[in-house]
Order: C-alpha cells, then structure tokens, then sequence
C-alpha cells in the first residue's frame, strides 16, 4: 500500500451498496484494552490492527519500531535528536533518511501517513483500530464507534507485572511513562486530550469487569448501533 503526504485527507465514503463501520478503540496502558479488543473482533468477526499499521509506516520511513516510537515520544522538532539516535544504532546507511536531506519528517507527517493508512483500512472493511489516534481519524466518521477503556492503578499495576514480570515500583514508572508518551504524541498532532470523555461514545472503566464481559458487551451495544453492518 503506498502512502501519500497531504494536507487534506478526505472525508471516507460509507454507502449502503459498500457499507463499513470502524471501532476506535484506546486505552490506559495496562487496562487491558489490546485483549478486549481482540476479543471484540473475534465476537464481531472482523480485524484488528495496532502493529501492522506501525509496520506500515516504518516501512514508509525505513525506521525500526523503536526508531518511530523515539519520534512520537518527543515533543518538539526532533530531527538533531534523531540523527543521533539513528547513527547511534548503525542505521545511517540502510538507504533512510539522512541529516543532508532537505526534508524533514516530522510528527504531523508520521500522523498523516497513519491517518491514511487508517482511512485504507476503513474503506476496505469494516474493522478495529487500536490506539493510532483513532478517535481523532474518525470523528467524523459516519459508522464509527469511539471507546476509551481506563482503569484504576492498582488494576494497571497488577497487569503489567504480571505480563512484564516486573515489580510494583517498576511497573508503575512503566505505566507513567507510557501515558506520558502518549498523551504526549496525541496533543502534538491533534491538539486534543486522549483523557478528554467528549471524544468518545464510551469511556469503561474496567477495574471491576473481566476482559469477556467488556468485549461482550461492547459486541452488543454495537449490533445495536450498526444491526445492518453486523453479520
């Protein structure tokens, strides 16, 4: 799939005779948001995308995964830091980007590409997007459900040192940190707050519910919402 810089990306069209719906789905990390996701796709019998779209672009810029989310995590002109960074890890002669280069690939590019390939995606079929700014790229999608899932910390705690085996002061400085990050990235490219509940058609907390019930649930209440999109 080619990806196109541009400054305007229009309007994706939803008719009866090609009907899609797109859920946006973002999450706290360590709410459990990826799983009830996944498990959401399996009920509705459609996609999930979170890497492949990242795949997506690293292929675009001829960046590592971890070269892009270096990008996304800083908040102003990143291009000397990255340089570096880039030189650092030997990546300066794998054809990329270069400091000599006129252009600079800034945040607002990366999210542009990534709103396109979104927009691909939800012309195509009907489908999930986890995290990606979701909720920003289809706002004004006329088949598109916005959910945020949360958590208090002492669930988001528990979860991340049992998935990462860390202890309970490193877990909670991961979860900081990645907040920051990305609620970092989201202001930089789309001027609002992810934590913002207007963005959304639901905001779960799901301290006290199991992965199951919350992906049955919002299984549910979108055959409802969409009860002639929904196989």
């Amino acid at each position: 799939m080619s990806i196109q810089f541009c400054t305007f990306v229009p309007s994706i069209p939803t008719t009866m005779e090609n009907p899609k719906f797109v859920i946006a789905i973002n999450r706290e990390f360590g709410s459990g948001g990826k799983e009830i996701a996944c498990k959401l796709g399996e009920l509705l019998g459609i996609n999930v995308y979170d890497k492949a779209i990242l795949d997506a672009l690293t292929s675009q810029f001829n960046l590592t995964v971890e070269e892009l989310q270096h990008i996304k995590a800083t908040k102003t002109n990143w291009w000397s830091d990255f340089c570096r960074f880039y030189q650092q890890f030997g990546a300066a002669g794998r054809g990329g980007y270069t400091a000599q280069e006129d252009r600079e690939v800034t945040s607002q590019q990366i999210y542009l590409a990534e709103t396109q390939i979104l927009r691909d995606l939800a012309t195509q079929e009907s489908c999930i997007i986890i995290g990606r700014s979701g909720f920003h790229i289809f706002r004004d999608h006329p088949c598109a459900m916005k959910i945020f899932i949360i958590a208090d910390k002492k669930t988001r705690v528990k979860r991340v040192m049992e998935k990462y085996a860390l202890d309970e002061d490193a877990a909670s400085q991961r979860i900081d940190k990645i907040d920051d990050i990305r609620e970092n990235y989201t202001k930089t490219v789309t001027h609002v707050s992810r934590y913002d509940a207007r963005n959304y058609d639901f905001v779960f907390n799901v301290s006290q519910f199991s992965t199951d019930l919350v992906a049955q649930f919002l299984a549910d209440n979108i055959k409802k919402k969409f009860p002639y999109l929904v196989k």
